[in-house]
């Protein structure tokens, strides 16, 4: 009989919700820590769906693309979670399917970084290429910052060596997170903080957000951009509209189920279950 198989590295309250809504609603599931995993030694058949839930993303994109391999469909899919998880990819996605971002720029090195800087204009924000919960984030308000921060990251190996560079968006204290499922738009809070950066992960106080149709388009635009069953969209909002921050993969949602009240777990776990085999 298939079932969905929950693979995590650390049961966080997300973690738990999925559990117990997979228990209310009578579907046969299992929980499995990928710290106590070898491949190929894991109980799963091809009519499984498996739910990646694993902290890290680069353990999460290589267990989806081993279950892959051997016919297991997983949410989000190995392409979605490696597409969500490279910052830089994200942007051109974005860029192609003509979805409005802040400007950006990608520099290979720390001269074309800090010349970059220069043409987006300051302040502007350094992000790593590959990156959550606002980690490593930098806002450089002048060339002298640039110069040494360029530097430093010059130093720290080849991931820091692709600069990322964004133009930094003046938010009044507040960013969207946004919440799509199976394709459709279900929830958006309000991030707000003091600080420039917004993520609930950072300390921001969270509270609900109405969904309207203008919303509602561009986070459809967005799934058919990034694709996936699981997405968690960040928006500025600006006097020309709305601009597309980033796009998790991986998302924690408690935040959004307490100030909406939507069941984001229930929906998760039923939109995964309506992708297991019959057969």
């Amino acid at each position: 009989m298939s079932s969905l198989k929950f693979f995590y590295s650390r049961l966080r309250t997300e973690e738990k919700q999925l559990f117990k809504a997979a228990e209310k609603l009578g579907i046969p599931f299992e929980f499995i820590d990928v710290r106590s995993l070898v491949w190929p030694d894991v109980d799963i058949s091809p009519g499984d769906v498996a739910v990646g839930r694993v902290v890290s993303q680069t353990q999460n994109q290589a267990i989806c693309q081993l279950l892959e391999s051997k016919g297991v469909r997983t949410v989000n899919p190995s392409s979605v979670v490696a597409l969500c998880g490279d910052k830089v990819a994200t942007a051109a996605a974005l860029d192609n399917a003509g979805i409005p971002q802040p400007p950006y720029r990608v520099a290979f090195s720390p001269d074309e970084a800090i010349l970059a800087s220069e043409q987006l204009g300051y302040p502007v924000v350094f992000k790593p290429p590959v990156g959550s919960w606002g980690r490593l984030l930098a806002k450089m308000n002048d060339r002298d910052a640039v110069e040494a921060l360029v530097e430093h990251k010059s130093y720290m190996g080849p991931q820091h060596q692709v600069f990322f560079i964004q133009k930094y968006i003046e938010k009044d204290g507040w960013d969207l997170r946004a919440t799509v499922i199976g394709g459709k738009p279900v929830t958006a809070i309000r991030r707000c903080s003091e600080h420039w950066i917004t993520n609930t992960a950072r300390g921001a106080r969270a509270e609900g957000f109405p969904l309207d149709s203008i919303l509602i388009n561009i986070l459809k635009k967005v799934h058919g951009a990034i694709g996936g069953d699981v997405l968690a969209v960040d928006l500025f909002q600006t006097r020309d509209g709305w601009l597309l921050n980033e796009v998790n993969g991986q998302p924690e949602f408690r935040s959004s189920i307490e100030t909406t009240g939507v069941d984001l777990p229930e929906l998760i776990v039923n939109h995964a279950w309506s992708l297991v085999s019959r057969d």
